[in-house]
């Protein structure tokens, strides 16, 4: 049995699929209405991982875990003590390559730094997946691009080797599965540094239409999110990664390459399979 902590997220859903296709009995923990998306195979357990001694019995027969720390917040520390209880013998955490690369805000990196010790003094055999700028973090433009040609974002010169999350999950599931990987921390990027331009430009290519970016104040863009009703945390996150990206790209690494014994999926791959969200 995995248990999948941010089940519902784009690295826990691909990562569920994958599992489920090796045959593999799967625990998706997740909030809310987040259990009727689920597969019928998979068992579910509802409940807030941030006080997680409610999952002590779920835990038992589990044998890996993969951890994402958004999703566990303050209850990481207490998840660890109740999976090396029940005998639970793997962990697979999701970190950021802002803590070897720091880009943005230092609190951000600090969190997943935090994240990364807790993990290393459970007791479990662990491994670190620090990962890039997810494609997936392009879905944000859908709604522009379902409604023009152009694209409106701060810092357009940002670059970064974002990854395609079935890359992370393809990784993620070697690790949960077999251990190979354990005692390791992997930085996981995509094959291209893009900035934001291109990667508009490859939307358009998948979709079939002549996209455009269009550079507008940071301000602007915080004020935008914050009247959407997001978190502070949410523009704060973004808009420090993309300043300092402007100014000296993101990390790219082979290690994708070298782990799945094929080349790293591209942006434009991304894009093709999620062409209908952009209109395409």
């Amino acid at each position: 049995m995995i248990l999948l902590t941010g089940a519902n997220g784009v690295v826990g859903r691909r990562t569920m699929q994958l599992l489920l296709q090796e045959g593999s009995a799967v625990t998706a923990v997740t909030r809310g209405q987040g259990e009727a998306r689920l597969p019928e195979t998979v068992r579910v357990a509802g409940g807030d991982l941030f006080s997680p001694q409610w999952l002590e019995a779920t835990l038992e027969g589990v044998e890996a875990i993969q951890i994402s720390p958004r999703a566990t917040g303050p209850g990481l520390e207490a998840l660890l003590k109740l999976a090396r209880k029940q005998g639970v013998r793997r962990a697979v955490l999701l970190s950021a390559t802002t803590v070897e690369h720091p880009a943005g805000e230092p609190r951000f990196a600090a969190q997943f730094k935090a994240a990364e010790d807790l993990v290393k003094e459970s007791g479990l055999a662990w491994t670190i997946l620090r990962l890039a700028d997810f494609d997936a973090n392009a879905l944000a433009w859908a709604p522009q691009i379902n409604a023009g040609d152009v694209v409106r974002g701060a810092y357009g010169s940002a670059a970064t080797s974002p990854i395609h999350e079935a890359d992370i999950a393809a990784v993620a599931v070697q690790a949960l599965l077999g251990g190979s990987h354990a005692g390791s921390t992997l930085t996981l990027t995509g094959p291209q540094s893009l900035d934001q331009p291109e990667k508009v430009r490859l939307i358009g290519a998948a979709i079939g239409r002549s996209l455009s970016f269009q550079e507008i104040p940071p301000e602007r863009v915080r004020q935008g999110m914050l009247a959407q009703g997001l978190p502070e945390e949410v523009p704060a996150r973004l808009l420090g990664s993309l300043s300092d990206y402007a100014v000296s790209p993101g990390p790219a690494t082979r290690t994708v390459e070298a782990l799945l014994g094929r080349p790293a999926l591209t942006f434009a791959d991304w894009a093709r399979d999620n062409a209908a969200a952009f209109g395409g």
